[in-house]
């Protein structure tokens, strides 16, 4: 069937007459957000009032997994379309140079399909100056932070707006006047404010929030940097939980801009939406994860390999396209988005990827799943992940291996390996089956 057959298939000829084929994109993705941090899935304390009601103008997904369990490997899986076992970045701290020029990521495949792309926030694949930043690969603007790193300042000095330094000038000495995810923000919405309709565009809005700032302290109490705690301020919380939900409440708000500016530019119809987190819930400046629920019924939170640390919220509008109202139990990860995403622009997908088209289980049409879903971790030595099926596998630093039934066990509490040993060296050769090696990321004990 094509691609015109499918369209017309659920809009019908008329309608399909009236729509551009190729869809708007733009993909919002949050920094540390847990599956728990949202009033749709659940959250009782934080006001998300405009997220949830995305959710509610389509599909929310149960299911849907990070490419790591920390932001730079992540990042690079729903870049790239490869899983953690091929990806060229494994884990924090060595990934600001290492996409080569060769590297093909998302924007490169939509701009060579007509689309113009932006990016606004947080990259963490390339340094200024390297094959990876941002104007090498891709992006017609971009305008956020110089690195990895930085990001975890929200009163940054300066920020990067293409390949030019953008002083902030509220925020030289002791002062702190700039907040950098307003700041970033508001480049975004003139940006967006350009496009036009019968124009395609993709823009990638990776809000720092609610990311804690490391530098003030892991467990300070201050690392939670946000302009004003409102309208949590009489709450009887911990200060830094009172700025955690107002980073939360912000994030929404930005959200709800990006809705209006579509709708009111007459875009929104014809604009495929997706709201994600990078990795699951943090524990870091203070915050303690537990004080919301944020990993809400799962276990652990990011740094793990558990289900806390890789699956995320994740949200799919497109009128007419995705079913508004739903829940969505099918996996997918984010090494689907790519090929997803070039399929509904008309590229063609780079050879050789881990993912796969999606964009018929976004619809709710399809059930079709990865034969696998695999993961790797390095800090600390080395960890890995895989879900086949319901089962899923864990193999911890110390070499333990760890077996859960994902349909009856979503918690993961209680380790189901002795008394299933084949599964278990059946799921190991497949760890060991699918990765590559790399040698800026050496297993070690």
């Amino acid at each position: 069937m094509t691609r015109r057959e499918l369209l017309a298939g659920s809009l019908g000829t008329a309608a399909l007459s009236q729509r551009p084929v190729k869809p708007n994109v733009v993909f919002i993705l949050a920094d540390d957000l847990g599956i728990g941090d949202l009033g749709c899935y659940g959250q009782t304390r934080i006001a998300s009032p405009n997220i949830d009601a995305l959710a509610a103008q389509g599909t929310r997904f149960s299911s849907a997994y990070a490419g790591s369990t920390v932001c730079a490997p992540s990042r690079c899986s729903l870049m790239t379309g490869y899983h953690c076992g091929h990806t060229r970045i494994r884990g924090n701290g060595k990934n600001e140079e290492v996409l080569r020029k060769e590297d093909v990521v998302i924007p490169e495949l939509l701009k060579a399909a007509g689309y113009r792309t932006g990016m606004f926030g947080k990259w963490a694949l390339g340094r200024l100056g390297k094959p990876g930043y941002p104007t090498k690969k891709g992006w017609d603007e971009w305008f956020g932070f110089f690195s990895q790193l930085q990001a975890h300042r929200y009163y940054p000095e300066a920020l990067l707006h293409n390949d030019e330094l953008v002083e902030l000038n509220g925020n030289s000495g002791t002062r702190k006047t700039e907040y950098a995810p307003d700041v970033i923000h508001e480049q975004a919405m003139k940006w967006l404010d350009q496009q036009k309709a019968g124009s395609p565009f993709f823009m990638y809005y990776t809000s720092v929030i609610p990311h804690a700032n490391n530098e003030l302290g892991r467990d300070t109490g201050n690392g939670q940097e946000v302009p004003e705690d409102a309208p949590y301020g009489a709450k009887p919380w911990p200060q830094v939980e009172k700025n955690f939900a107002a980073m939360v409440s912000r994030l929404d708000r930005h959200v709800a801009a990006i809705m209006a500016k579509l709708k009111e530019k007459k875009l929104y119809e014809n604009t495929l939406i997706i709201f994600t987190s990078d990795n699951g819930a943090h524990q870091e400046g203070g915050h303690k994860f537990d004080f919301f629920d944020s990993n809400g019924p799962l276990n652990g939170i990011k740094r793990s390999l558990t289900e806390g640390g890789i699956r995320v919220p994740a949200i799919a509008v497109w009128a007419d396209q995705i079913p508004a109202g739903k829940v969505n139990d099918t996996p997918w990860a984010f090494w689907d988005v790519m090929p997803t995403l070039a399929s509904l622009a008309g590229a063609a997908v780079p050879k050789g990827i881990d993912g796969m088209n999606v964009v018929d289980v976004w619809r709710g049409k399809s059930t079709a799943t990865q034969p696998y879903y695999y993961w790797e971790f390095h800090e600390g030595g080395f960890a890995q992940a895989i879900r086949k099926g319901n089962w899923k596998c864990i193999k911890l630093k110390t070499g333990q291996m760890q077996l859960f039934d994902l349909s009856k066990d979503l918690g993961e509490a209680t380790d189901l390996a002795p008394a299933n040993p084949t599964v278990v060296a059946e799921l190991k050769g497949l760890m060991q089956k699918v990765r590559t090696e790399n040698p800026d990321w050496p297993i070690t004990a």
